[in-house]
């Protein structure tokens, strides 16, 4: 059987909306006790972490904290020197364990000879998944990307756009966990409001996302639950909320002055 995850509430959510083969409050990722180290420096100091399926949780610190070597060793890209990782209840060096996820990197960048449109076809035979054009269209629509983009060539691409080509091949993959690193970095305003617009549809649909991001105004408006990473180490973990009240200081103290104070406690 699955284990759950014992942190926190469901954000409100009913039962119906979590993935039906998934029981309620199962792990989609786990962290447990995982150390690394890189160029012979401490970079990640006993992480405990546990990510629900079918939750939006994001995952904040400052530059350095750990948080993309931590999606790093998720994705079997760096070696933890201890400690377990989790996807789904199968250990994450399995390559089929995997299989549930799709990635985003924070410095994403298509190949640039390939035009969109290929990009997106390619990725879709390695997720082996086919959308029809009116799910593509759909998709486009959605993050605020013209259709005819995707006959341009990746390297004619504003950041904005490539970052858009990005978050449709994820949503487009069919995963049900997506794993964003940065996922609304040179996005415009209106593009960052549809996007997330966009996530809560994907959550109704009983998929969730792991997502960083130094904005906790994003975080504080999207995400059911939230972990702040710090030197290492997860310092807090639960909804924005709690956070306000654990950490805050005052009734009416921000989500960005609750994690200063959480940081420098």
């Amino acid at each position: 059987m699955p284990r759950t995850c014992a942190h926190g509430n469901n954000g409100g959510r009913s039962p119906s909306s979590l993935p039906t083969i998934t029981p309620m409050n199962a792990c989609a990722i786990e962290f447990h006790n995982v150390h690394l180290q890189l160029a012979g420096s401490a970079v990640l100091r006993g992480v405990d972490l546990q990510v629900r399926a079918g939750e939006l949780f994001g995952l904040v610190g400052v530059n350095g904290a750990g948080k993309t070597s931590l999606l790093k060793c998720l994705l079997d890209f760096c070696t933890p020197e201890r400690g377990d990782i989790a996807i789904f209840d199968r250990p994450h060096r399995q390559g089929a364990a995997r299989q549930p996820l799709s990635f985003l990197p924070e410095r994403f960048q298509a190949p640039y000879y390939l035009t969109g449109g290929d990009f997106l076809r390619y990725l879709s035979r390695l997720h082996d998944v086919r959308p029809d054009a009116q799910a593509v269209r759909q998709t486009l629509d959605a993050l605020d990307l013209a259709p005819d983009v995707l006959l341009r060539p990746a390297r004619a691409y504003s950041k904005g756009m490539m970052q858009k080509l990005g978050l449709a091949a994820c949503l487009l993959s069919g995963k049900r966990q997506l794993v964003l690193d940065e996922p609304m970095s040179g996005l415009d305003p209106k593009a960052r409001a549809q996007f997330k617009q966009v996530l809560r549809q994907a959550r109704a649909q009983g998929r969730g996302a792991l997502l960083t991001s130094h904005a906790l105004a994003d975080v504080e408006e999207l995400c059911d639950r939230m972990a702040i990473l710090h030197a290492g180490r997860i310092v807090f973990m639960g909804t924005p909320a709690e956070c306000r009240a654990r950490h805050g200081g005052t009734q009416d103290a921000s989500l960005e002055q609750a994690f200063l104070n959480c940081i420098a406690a």
